[in-house]
């Protein structure tokens, strides 16, 4: 017993730990873009800098066509892993690589034959730049391959956690996608040379993460193998997977879609600028879900307790970290408006960011089970879902803006994504056994989240100098961790933090 919840600590240390990792991934080109974008833009100019985006686009796009063998080459091999069987991992490895590779062909030649609709047709492209843009999507249908090969080698490096080996080459490559276009800016590139450039890029962190995966899974320089079990075993996971990753994109984009057709593209603006305000935040419970899914997936079924453990505990800090965050968000959404894009947005946009904020806190915490059931094998449940959704929230989301306009957007939004995370709770309650929706581990904290929220929107009401709210808000935050960390911490979850927070200086230094 003691060596089992020995293990568990390490489990939920290492996941701390990770994750931590996986936020400075997500964090850092996020600067390098911040300050290499606004040089390449006022060079470039308008318009090549609008081509150069749908470049990046389309590089990004490309990974649908993998069928979700990325995430089901995390999900088999992490089983794999935890069963010790070196020529499984290798099979499993060479087979998806093989696969996505062939994917990516396919892709590629898509991309091809429709290069030219998309630059004279689809995207609204002077004449001097066609040709321009028209070659650039011509390069990246050369790429298409390496990126749906690196998404498998990923995809193994992230089943064997190691998120060091994952990070070191994602923070590299996503930092490039913003230096490349100020390198060849500076080098009188045109289009056409930096695409080349972005591609040549692509191939050299897909070397980077083979040679990663040769380092932690020394079996597979054993030889390539190809294995047709194997493909039906990845192609029946993944092919669920990319229903929702089809679905998904839909779904994020619709309102602002029905915005723009029923209202104006004025209008869009202020909803998208707000919306994208608060949807940065999510790169805190995505860099968690990131590191939750191999973990999901390499535990077996029998081990309840670890499975249980692992999933409140994850669900409960992922809750005490966003809730006053989102709260704050709430609290100073008008002034951090008004100074960012000026009292008109801020006039406007302020209930719009405050309803998101709500949605996004449910929509963090619906990764947690999203996570757990496709870890455990089940895409088919969150697909299905997707699907249903997609049907309902078109409807809603259509009645609400063409009733309460704008602001009906964001209300669709946040009702959806808390609807979606309601349903996620209750099917994963199916596999443990109980639903954490009424547990007193998610219940207690989450009433305090709805209690400081409903203080900080009162107060938000009441207080405009913003020393007096910035007062309010460092007293209640305080009040809200020591709270948390007196009646919603254990002594072993507070030695885990102060354990892993030690780790982490360790390493920083």
């Amino acid at each position: 017993m003691v060596n089992s919840i020995k293990k568990i600590e390490e489990t939920h240390s290492a996941i701390a730990r990770n994750s931590f990792l996986n936020l400075g991934g997500q964090i850092i080109p996020l600067i390098v873009g911040i300050f290499a974008i606004p040089i390449v833009i006022r060079g470039m100019g308008n318009e090549s800098f609008g081509i150069l985006s749908l470049a990046w686009m389309l590089l990004g796009y490309l990974t649908i066509f993998d069928l979700g063998m990325g995430r089901a080459t995390t999900k088999f091999m992490a089983a794999g892993i935890r069963r010790g069987t070196p020529e499984e991992l290798r099979r499993i490895f060479w087979t998806s690589a093989e696969m996505n590779f062939l994917l990516g062909a396919f892709g590629g030649i898509l991309v091809a034959c429709f290069a030219s609709i998309l630059a004279e047709r689809v995207f609204r492209i002077s004449p001097a730049l066609v040709d321009v843009a028209k070659n650039s999507f011509m390069v990246l249908a050369f790429s298409c391959p390496v990126v749906l090969v690196s998404t498998a080698f990923r995809g193994a490096l992230e089943a064997a956690q190691e998120f060091g080996y994952v990070n070191i080459v994602a923070v590299s490559a996503s930092s490039l996608n913003f230096l490349l276009p100020l390198v060849g800016f500076y080098a009188k590139f045109n289009i056409e040379g930096i695409v080349i450039l972005l591609m040549i890029s692509r191939l050299c962190s897909t070397m980077a993460y083979f040679w990663f995966c040769t380092r932690v899974f020394p079996s597979l320089r054993s030889g390539i193998v190809f294995e047709p079990r194997r493909l039906r075993q990845l192609l029946s996971y993944g092919g669920w997977v990319s229903i929702s990753n089809l679905v998904n994109p839909v779904l994020i984009y619709l309102d602002r879609f029905l915005i723009g057709a029923m209202i104006s593209v004025a209008a869009v603006t202020y909803y998208a600028a707000p919306y994208e305000m608060v949807s940065r935040m999510s790169i805190f419970p995505s860099s968690l879900a990131m590191t939750l899914f191999p973990s999901f997936s390499a535990v077996n079924f029998d081990e309840r307790e670890g499975i249980v453990s692992l999933y409140k505990r994850s669900t409960k800090f992922l809750l005490l970290f966003m809730g006053p965050l989102m709260a704050v968000l709430i609290f100073f959404a008008k002034d951090i408006l008004a100074f960012w894009l000026g009292g008109q947005f801020s006039e406007i946009s302020t209930p719009i960011v405050q309803v998101l904020a709500v949605g996004l806190l449910m929509n963090s915490l619906a990764q947690i089970p999203y996570s757990l059931i496709q870890g455990l094998g089940h895409p088919d449940i969150t697909a299905k879902l997707h699907l249903l959704e997609l049907l309902i929230y078109a409807l809603l989301v259509w009645f609400l803006v063409k009733t309460m306009g704008i602001f009906g957007g964001a209300m669709a939004w946040t009702l959806r994504v808390t609807a979606d995370a309601i349903l996620l709770f209750l099917a994963s309650g199916k596999f443990m056994n109980s639903s954490l929706i009424l547990d007193r581990v998610l219940m207690r904290p989450l009433a305090l989240v709805i209690s400081m929220g409903c203080v900080l929107f009162g107060l938000s009401l009441l207080v405009e100098n913003v020393v007096l709210k910035m007062v309010a808000a460092i007293v209640l935050m305080i009040f809200f961790v020591a709270v948390s960390w007196r009646y919603f911490t254990a002594s072993r979850e507070r030695e885990l933090i102060q354990t892993t927070l030690r780790r982490l200086l360790h390493v920083t230094e």
